[in-house]
């Protein structure tokens, strides 16, 4: 025997069919909320990470910064210290120079000349005093032109002067003192 069902079959299958949408729709919706709060949490871990590294990069970039002004602050003492060796070392090396060139000086004047002023700028000294007469001063520099501590003697002013019935000549010269390694060049340049 046929069995005939008259029971509204299509509305069934429709209405199982609607269910299995609706279901299906509903798993992929959570589906795609799970995967966007998956991909959230994974990015935000992200920043979160890199945030921390930048952080930890910056704060070291500012002990480095400050290691580096400590270096040039110590470079700094340093270069002033090293100019203050040299300057004590040219000191301590021009003292015997200074103690030879005055020795020198007072060698080389002449009789009837005497200074009045003394002046010594670098490796140039100005020389102004009072001689009886032209002669002596022209004698003065030619004992400074022939002192092996004196090199170029000039002659910048000379004046005639008559006080109470006597004449002397106020003069300045310039010369350039010479220091120990120049001396032996010279010294070599006259030997040849």
């Amino acid at each position: 025997m046929t069995r005939i069902n008259l029971l509204p079959w299509r509305e069934a299958l429709r209405n199982e069919r609607k269910r299995q949408f609706t279901s299906i729709v509903v798993g992929a919706a959570l589906l795609m909320l799970a995967i966007i709060g998956y991909v959230y949490v994974y990015i935000s871990g992200n920043i979160n990470d890199q945030n921390l590294r930048n952080s930890f990069l910056e704060a070291e970039i500012a002990k480095v910064d400050e290691r580096i002004k400590e270096i040039k602050e110590l470079e700094t003492k340093k270069k002033q210290l090293l100019n203050r060796m040299d300057v004590i070392q040219n000191l301590q090396t021009r003292r015997p120079m200074v103690v030879h060139m005055l020795d020198k000086l007072v060698l080389a004047l002449p009789d009837g000349l005497y200074l009045t002023k003394f002046q010594q700028v670098g490796v140039e000294l100005s020389i102004e005093g009072l001689a009886q007469s032209n002669a002596r001063v022209s004698a003065f520099m030619r004992n400074l032109d022939e002192s092996e501590w004196f090199d170029s003697p000039r002659l910048e002013v000379i004046e005639v002067k008559e006080k109470n019935g006597s004449r002397s000549s106020k003069f300045t010269l310039k010369v350039k003192q010479l220091t120990p390694e120049e001396i032996e060049a010279k010294k070599a340049e006259e030997s040849k």
